[in-house]
């Protein structure tokens, strides 16, 4: 009975230990994402993100998005690039492209640590709807259906969530299944 209780007790403690360490380094694209490494340091162990590490080292945007920060970074999956018309992508990461490539991404940032408690905030004193300034300038909307977080881009354009809070030292990501577009 003594070893039952305690084989109980390990395997309750291993669950926990688990969990906890899932919520503090979450899974993304198969490997862990620590919240001691930066938005890029983490990114390029994602398998799931090797096109959008590709597009910010062709943007030039690696050194800012490893600076201090802090960034919200909606970070489309390659899934999502691959919803873009055939031979965008390709062509975006040219270097005659440059400028609107890192329109595209700097659309995808928001200034400040927004992790999903501060956007349910925002939703909740928008009446229901937030509206995000980009640091590309632009807009972005968000609300709530059901439990997913939804964003709209300046063209019309849904995305929602899929994994929220990935923590970073100088930020956090929300991964999210459609690229936005900016005007």
């Amino acid at each position: 009975m003594k070893n039952l209780i305690l084989s109980a007790f390990a395997v309750i403690t291993m669950a926990f230990t688990t969990q906890v360490y899932a919520q503090k380094n979450p899974m993304v694209g198969g490997a862990a994402m620590y919240v001691t490494k930066d938005i890029v340091d983490n990114a390029v162990n994602s398998k799931d993100h090797t096109t959008l590490v590709a597009a910010v080292k062709a943007a030039g945007l690696v050194e800012t998005l490893k600076s201090t920060g802090p960034f919200t970074v909606f970070a489309p999956t390659n899934a999502a690039f691959d919803k873009l018309p055939a031979g965008t992508v390709d062509n975006l990461v040219k270097p005659e492209n440059k400028a609107t490539l890192t329109t595209i991404l700097t659309y995808h940032v928001v200034a400040g640590k927004m992790d999903s408690k501060a956007i349910a905030k925002a939703i909740k004193a928008g009446g229901g709807k937030a509206e995000l300034t980009t640091v590309q300038g632009g807009k972005l909307w968000a609300w709530m259906e059901g439990k997913k977080l939804v964003l709209k881009d300046e063209k019309g354009g849904m995305s929602t969530v899929t994994i929220a809070d990935v923590y970073q030292k100088n930020g956090v990501i929300h991964v999210i299944d459609t690229v936005l577009m900016p005007k």
